[in-house]
């Protein structure tokens, strides 16, 4: 982290900070005390309270228990990034913002010095966190910008100050809380919005921009060709292979290629993608079959996708389909549920459906938890099917993902 002085964490951060005496500065910034260097600063966020000691113990500078944890983290990324001459990449959707921010790291990294927001470190703590990553060197730093309602992103972005602004998709996410897919185009727009005058949009086709100062990158669906475990970009004139076999992170892909194209790199012949946990993960299971973990968030547009993504991987095996519920959709919830169902239908997949909301599914086989899931997956599951896990983040399906993959001893 480019270092800031303990007075100035004082200034900008209200709230109790006890300095080491042999500390003058901060060399970064955690809210996790397992995480802790020497030289950084602890930030106290809810139950951190309890952790200040061990914070000190693993070589911090200083803790810090803040009136406004929210208040103190934005205080600090922000206080970072103007320091800062790094070009900033915000990423933004309804759904593939982590594959994206994953594919342009990797694409951006063998070019320049990259940072690039961990797992979906996408919110009010993971962006300044973020941010306190920055290094005097860093030339590139790739965030992912969630929301949960309107204001959100202008907010994050209040703090980021992006150079460039890439929305990967508008869907049926989040309806509860904004109400329609038109205030889900308006939260996303924010992004666009807060950028410079002369920053680069990379947007969908029909993604509405009303700015004149920007430029604007369109993008549709790419010509793709999946595999052998890879896929295959047309772009530009030449392809490029990636060391992925979805077909549906190929539309993130050239996303990921234009945004690198935005920012003065071109991406190699050949991209090694490290996805983050819980988005796609494939791990094999006994008799020949697959387990695709893809439980860490849900809804219609990142469902359809997966449920293809098993029928093609499936290959004429047995799928079978273990699915929470999509969170936040409103009064639409039921349909987009029976819509979800009626694919998995078509495609030849069974379902065991997971939770309450998944009811809506009207699977023949239902249970009420995640506990239950693992239970009942090992009795329906049989040697070489191809297994697909994968619901909203609350429904918390790592548990039956982790029962099908123990750990070896």
């Amino acid at each position: 982290m480019i270092p800031l002085r303990l007075v100035e964490v004082a200034a900008l951060c209200p709230g109790r900070l006890d300095a080491e005496p042999w500390a003058e500065e901060i060399s970064g910034v955690q809210i996790d005390s397992r995480r802790i260097s020497e030289g950084d600063l602890f930030v106290a966020v809810g139950g951190g309270l309890d952790f200040r000691r061990h914070a000190l113990a693993r070589g911090a500078a200083a803790t810090l228990v803040p009136d406004d944890a929210h208040g103190a983290l934005a205080a600090l990324g922000r206080a970072v990034r103007a320091r800062s001459s790094a070009c900033i990449v915000g990423i933004t959707g309804s759904t593939g913002k982590t594959s994206t921010k994953d594919i342009l790291a990797a694409i951006c990294a063998p070019h320049r010095r990259t940072i690039a927001a961990e797992a979906s470190y996408n919110n009010e703590l993971g962006v300044p966190l973020t941010l306190c990553r920055l290094e005097a060197d860093t030339d590139l730093c790739i965030l992912e910008l969630a929301m949960r309602g309107t204001g959100q992103i202008a907010s994050l972005c209040e703090i980021a100050q992006p150079d460039v602004g890439v929305v990967t998709n508008v869907g049926p996410a989040h309806l509860e809380l904004v109400g329609s897919l038109d205030a889900v185009v308006r939260a996303k727009s924010e992004l666009i919005e807060a950028l410079p005058a002369g920053g680069v949009a990379i947007v969908p086709e029909d993604f509405p921009v009303a700015r004149t100062d920007l430029a604007v990158v369109r993008f549709g669906d790419p010509v793709a060709v999946v595999a052998e475990e890879h896929t295959v970009l047309s772009f530009d004139g030449r392809e490029v292979e990636f060391s992925f076999a979805a077909r549906h992170q190929a539309r993130n892909a050239f996303a990921a290629l234009l945004a690198a194209r935005a920012v003065g790199i071109e991406a190699e012949n050949q991209v090694e993608v490290a996805f983050s946990r819980w988005r796609g993960e494939e791990l094999p299971l006994p008799g020949g079959g697959l387990l695709v973990n893809d439980c860490w968030n849900a809804n219609p547009v990142s469902m359809r996708a997966a449920l293809e993504h098993l029928a093609a991987r499936a290959s004429g095996r047995r799928a079978l389909a273990v699915l929470g519920g999509m969170a936040e959709l409103g009064a639409e919830a039921p349909r987009y549920h029976e819509e979800i169902a009626a694919l998995a239908s078509r495609l030849g997949i069974d379902v065991l459906a997971v939770g309450e909301l998944a009811r809506a599914y009207d699977a023949a086989a239902w249970v009420g938890d995640p506990a239950a899931a693992a239970e009942r997956v090992r009795e329906l599951i049989r040697p070489g099917d191809c297994v697909l896990v994968k619901g909203s983040r609350a429904v918390g399906l790592e548990v039956v993902a982790d029962a099908l993959t123990p750990v070896p001893i």
